[in-house]
């Protein structure tokens, strides 16, 4: 960025001119919705005013066009002044602004991504700066272009941990090109932010982070100029003093007003007020950006050859993961890996070592690995695969759910799920993922249960819109599958089958494993068994479970390393219910469990081969 040339007073004024006339807008807006945070867009006005109509570079009637400087609302309640932006952009008609918040409108309380001025949904607080963090790495490390970077974050926000997250992960990978603008107005919610005007100590905390940090008047369209134009060798903080409804008489700076829109005489008022100190009409015309963006191509990235398993041969899903990542990176310079310091148990380490410039250790910051990857997959960029421990992404739910109203495109992979894990004991061992993550809307939820249904899940995976997460596992199991073998979103497959069967068993990962040996032992006893692999328990194929059922006198045994609630049983409990002539029995863990040897925990649990043989027999005699 060249130096800072200070704007003449008429571009000063004009500045000034459009932050009240963005804030008019938020008002008329929030005014005619009848709800709204019309006093958290009145202390931005300034910010967003020299943001959008001085520094940042972009194409006012394409948003996402991929050379332009990206814009993060961190604090999505001030979405009504990100909309007002937009309408004098040119992008928006003004008149759609006081559709605000109607379900005909687009314009949603919070910005959303069927706007196409917004990357990422915001509105839980304190993820907008990952998601930046995520858009500026790409920038800088794999687009290796000039575009920017900008997040606007509300003080109250500032007590999120996950904001300080990403401080931290800017800082240690130097992302010049992002400015965070802290809006620090004093007032939170129902009580004043717990550092009010303290900036002292705001400025302190983003120096200690590795920020170049600069206090700001936030009123002050000139001071904003020149703080936006510094360039320094890391990540730079703008900590903006403003006051909350700057410019509302008799509201400004005072509490119990925040989400709540003017009456409307009062705003009749008020706008007359601000209207009176705008001194031109005329509108500022955004600058447009260096076009340095390389073009980039996701859809249908493939596997370069076949899996390589053999039958018998044992590996672990977790490692199988590992290596058809690390394949899958020969085939697109697109794809990239994400970790929580747990590369050598995930085994991306073994994408790390094909394709170290494009694996980003994330540290131990669950909450803002996925941000960061929901950053990264922004405008296509990037086809992201987050791997942790299964357990650890429950720490990130919200990010995950945000992830998914964004409609981001980021596949997760968790490891070491289910008390199959063994001795590390229940702190480690993932018993609830499969219940999150069926419960994300959109969501494709693999369970691969061997080497070759693990490769064919992340090429799926890649090709797959929406939230897909990969649960893998500890205990190394045979190859089951031949390596040509076709494996599809919704398929399930059915790995044992004879004439007369007389109870479908529907098992994953090690549970598959396990019903394969009760098969084995029910078999003595001149007892077949029916058994499927859903491979994917989100959707679940659910002609092929009815078919089988009804192939086995309507019986259906599911057996699970995880806890009863959300999981297996209950996926096809709901997919053939109201099916007349059908039961389902369930088997899974109870209870929470304790250190032991995988073998020991399965028996304890009353998930292993034996357990499953005596239900089998159970439900048999029972008929």
């Amino acid at each position: 960025m060249e130096g800072y040339h200070k704007p003449d007073q008429q571009k000063l004024q004009a500045l000034k001119d459009t932050a009240n006339r963005l804030r008019i807008s938020s008002i008329q807006a929030t005014t005619a919705a009848g709800s709204g945070h019309p006093t958290s867009c009145c202390s931005a006005a300034e910010i967003m005013a020299v943001l959008f109509f001085h520094t940042m570079r972009y194409k006012s009637q394409d948003p996402r066009n991929p050379h332009n400087d990206r814009f993060v609302l961190s604090k999505g309640h001030a979405a009504p002044i990100l909309y007002a932006v937009w309408a004098e952009a040119g992008f928006l008609p003004e008149a759609e602004l006081l559709n605000l918040r109607k379900i005909s409108s687009d314009l949603d309380g919070h910005p959303v991504p069927k706007q196409a001025f917004t990357d990422v949904a915001t509105g839980s607080l304190g993820q907008g700066l990952g998601a930046a963090c995520g858009m500026a790495y790409t920038g800088k490390y794999f687009d290796k272009a000039s575009y920017r970077v900008y997040c606007l974050l509300g003080d109250g926000e500032l007590s999120e941990g996950s904001v300080w997250e990403a401080m931290a992960f800017a800082s240690i990978y130097k992302l010049d090109n992002l400015v965070a603008i802290l809006d620090i107005n004093r007032l939170g919610q129902s009580d004043p932010a717990p550092l009010q005007h303290q900036m002292d100590i705001y400025q302190k905390r983003c120096e200690a982070f590795g920020w170049h940090a600069i206090i700001v008047d936030g009123h002050s369209v000139e001071e904003l100029c020149k703080a936006f134009g510094q360039a320094k060798h890391q990540p730079t903080a703008i900590i903006a003093k403003t006051f909350k409804g700057r410019g509302i008489t008799g509201v400004e700076d005072k509490e119990s007003w925040h989400g709540k829109p003017l009456p409307k005489n009062m705003a009749e008022q008020i706008i007359q007020e601000i209207y009176s100190q705008i001194q031109s009409k005329k509108k500022i015309l955004a600058t447009p950006p260096q076009e340095d963006a390389p073009s980039v191509d996701i859809a249908n990235i493939r596997m370069p050859s076949l899996p390589s398993y053999k039958v018998g041969d044992k590996i672990a899903t977790r490692k199988a993961y590992g290596q058809a990542l690390a394949k899958l990176g020969h085939a697109s310079d697109r794809i990239i890996a994400l970790d929580g310091d747990t590369k050598n148990s995930t085994f991306s380490e073994i994408f790390k070592k094909e394709h170290p410039d494009r694996f980003i250790e994330c540290y131990i910051a669950e909450q803002n690995m996925v941000s960061i990857a929901v950053g990264c997959a922004t405008r296509n960029r990037t086809v992201p695969f987050c791997s942790t421990f299964a357990a650890f992404f429950t720490r990130a739910f919200d990010q995950i759910r945000m992830a998914a109203i964004s409609e981001s495109n980021i596949n997760l992979c968790g490891s070491h799920c289910g008390v199959s894990i063994g001795e590390d004991g229940p702190s480690q061992m993932a018993l609830e993922d499969l219940a999150m993550f069926r419960s994300v809307p959109m969501s494709t939820v693999f369970y691969p249960s061997d080497g070759v249904a693990t490769e064919k899940a992340v090429e799926l995976a890649a090709n797959t819109k929406g939230i897909c997460f990969i649960r893998t596992s500890r205990p190394e199991n045979a190859i089951i599958y031949n390596n040509n073998e076709d494996f599809q979103v919704g398929q399930a497959k059915v790995v044992l089958k004879s004439k007369d069967d007389q109870v479908t068993v529907i098992g994953a990962g090690v549970t598959l494993h396990e019903a394969l040996a009760a098969a084995e032992l029910l078999r003595k006893e001149k007892i077949n068994i029916r058994v499927l692999d859903p491979f994917t328990i989100k959707p679940l194929d659910r002609k092929l479970i009815l078919d089988s059922a009804r192939a086995t006198k309507g019986r259906i045994l599911t057996v699970e390393d995880h806890y009863y609630e959300g999981g297996i049983g209950e996926a096809v409990s709901s997919a053939v219910v109201g099916e007349p002539g059908i039961t389902v029995t369930h088997l899974a863990v109870n209870r929470v469990p304790r250190s032991g040897k995988p073998a020991e925990l399965l028996k304890m649990f009353g998930i292993d081969k034996d357990a499953i043989a005596q239900a089998v027999k159970g439900l048999i005699t029972k008929a």
